[in-house]
């Protein structure tokens, strides 16, 4: 394990090489496989977790018991930040989705960090703010549109958090199964087979296996988004 992998990291790509090795000295590698709960909603926390290879969905569960996913993230993302901050519960659930491998900071150590690099608590709540609109489109979205938009902007954030743009096309390689889609848009797993079947159909995307791709990402963007 090499600390040049903090480089891929946005709270840590601007640092020099020898802070990146200080930081990489003091955090601690875990592994989870897929479907293991990683945090748990109300336990408490004083660890930031680091996102190194895998995904992971963030969840809570609806008052009638249905899961309701709020994001959905990828190498270089972060998560468990807001118990550092206010010294409260986890307000999630995290759970791999994937094999994946993680970094931990103590919360003692990242303040310090922050402390002294200034730079990284910059960006920390430039990605705090994205977070933040992406939600309030995300409330919108489920309020106001109906099941074909609800999904489409679903792929949208997928495409976000774990697509590779290329000539125009966004290619997600390991689209997460119709059932979490169905949860993030707040619908049924019938309904997002369907609503996948006729954007395909429309030439909005094209599907093989767990490889999806928006064909036309701008213009993607431009109807659903």
């Amino acid at each position: 394990m090499d600390s040049k992998v903090l480089k891929n990291v946005p709270l840590f790509a601007d640092l020099k090489d020898e802070i990146i090795q200080k930081i990489f000295n003091l955090m601690q590698k875990r592994v989870y496989k897929k479907g293991n709960l990683i945090l748990m909603e109300e336990e408490f926390g004083d660890t930031l977790f680091i996102l190194n290879q895998g995904s992971v969905k963030i969840t809570r569960l609806s008052d009638d018991g249905r899961e309701v996913i709020l994001a959905i993230m990828g190498p270089g993302d972060f998560f468990g930040e807001m118990s550092i901050f206010d010294g409260e519960n986890r307000s999630a659930n995290v759970i791999a989705l994937e094999d994946s491998e993680v970094f931990i900071l103590k919360r003692g150590d990242f303040l310090d960090l922050l402390e002294k690099y200034p730079q990284i608590a910059i960006v920390l709540l430039q990605e705090m703010a994205t977070r933040l609109r992406r939600s309030d489109q995300q409330i919108e979205g489920l309020s106001l549109s109906d099941a074909e938009n609800r999904v489409a902007m679903s792929l949208l954030r997928l495409a976000e958090d774990l697509g590779v743009i290329k000539m125009g096309q966004v290619v997600i390689e390991n689209m997460p199964y119709q059932q979490d889609i169905a949860n993030m848009a707040g619908t049924s797993r019938e309904t997002v087979s369907r609503m996948l079947t006729l954007l395909q159909r429309k030439g909005y995307i094209q599907k093989r296996g767990r490889r999806l791709t928006i064909t036309n990402y701008d213009e993607f963007v431009k109807q659903f988004g």
